[in-house]
């Protein structure tokens, strides 16, 4: 009786000694002092598993001493070392996601040229989630490993490996190929977070990127989900996938005898007096005639496409406005000539 009477105190103190610890080092997060101020992420988020590790830390140390029949010491050694290969797994995942989160910091998706950031976040966001994942099964693994019967069972199943993993290759087709259609767009990146896509004849901004699925951000609000296999296998636009910067056309249809010099510095006087015009591309041409009408082009630049809307549309205002005052007989008109003679 004294035996697990002294086994208890030794247990219990451990543990205490192990959460005053915890406490201390928590509050050494809290603080944020010298390196971890410069980190510029939240360690807070290692506190959840530190919580428990710290404690079972302390007691794993402590097992040797204690005074139990070889059964029951057998039983809580083998209890501590499952609790701590989860919370060292549970502890590795964190520490991914603060690491990432230190890196990410330092690339603002904000700024006005934001392409090299959104190319970061894109990718050490997919890279984060695939170690997240990859910990998640070693940690499982490593959980099953330590009873000796799921060893056991585990050479039966690697003698019919081939039977099983055709039966998991047709059940989980679908997910795998999402899977490695994750590591492949994290690694080419032909979408990133922030960029400008056209899906499903959809105009919005990448959202979330996530192993299985993106979350498209439609510009009324709406989100389309889409799985990420969609992106290696289907055509899409991406209006930023080299650079934010965007070219902007306004069709203008008018009259023969409009005088398209004029228009064309009334084009350029437009573009001069908008902030949205980054002052690159300022043109106006000729691009079709028909019986009626000829089709006036102007192509303006912008330094993205939010911008680049705003702009086209201010420009088409104010052209047909500039066209209703100064040159309305340039309007498009239907023309009808009567024979004089045939009417007498």
């Amino acid at each position: 009786m004294s035996d697990y009477f002294f086994s208890g105190i030794l247990i219990a103190s451990s543990f205490t000694a192990g959460w005053i610890l915890y406490l201390f080092v928590s509050f050494l997060l809290k603080r944020r002092d010298g390196f971890f101020k410069e980190l510029k992420t939240d360690l807070r988020l290692i506190k959840g598993p530190l919580r428990f590790l710290i404690p079972v830390l302390c007691i794993s140390v402590v097992l040797p001493l204690l005074r139990l029949p070889e059964k029951g010491s057998g039983f809580i050694s083998h209890f501590i070392q499952i609790l701590l290969i989860a919370l060292f797994g549970w502890a590795a995942v964190k520490i991914v996601y603060i690491v990432r989160d230190a890196l990410l910091n330092r690339y603002d998706i904000n700024a006005r040229d934001n392409v090299h950031a959104r190319s970061m976040h894109t990718q050490m966001r997919m890279i984060s989630n695939i170690i997240g994942v990859v910990i998640v099964l070693l940690t499982t693994s490593f959980i099953l490993m330590s009873f000796s019967q799921v060893r056991h069972i585990g050479v039966s199943i690697l003698a019919s490996a081939g039977v099983l993993g055709i039966v998991i290759g047709f059940a989980a087709q679908k997910t795998l190929g999402n899977l490695i259609a994750g590591i492949q767009i994290a690694i080419a990146q032909p979408i990133r977070l922030d960029d400008v896509v056209i899906i499903e004849d959809e105009w919005g901004w990448i959202e979330e990127i996530t192993l299985t699925f993106v979350v498209v951000r439609i510009w009324d609000l709406r989100r389309l989900v889409v799985p990420i296999s969609y992106f290696l296998e289907k055509p899409f636009q991406n209006w930023t996938r080299t650079s934010a910067d965007l070219l902007g056309t306004v069709f203008i249809y008018t009259d023969y005898t409009v005088p398209v010099k004029e228009v064309r510095n009334e084009l350029t006087r437009i573009l001069e007096n908008s902030l949205k015009w980054d002052k690159k591309v300022n043109v106006l041409q000729v691009t079709n005639a028909t019986d009626k009408t000829i089709e006036l082009r102007a192509l303006m630049s912008a330094a993205d496409s939010p911008t680049a809307w705003d702009l086209r549309c201010e420009v088409r205002e104010k052209l047909l406005e500039f066209l209703q005052q100064r040159f309305p007989e340039c309007l498009p008109r239907i023309r009808i000539e009567m024979n004089k003679g045939k009417l007498s």
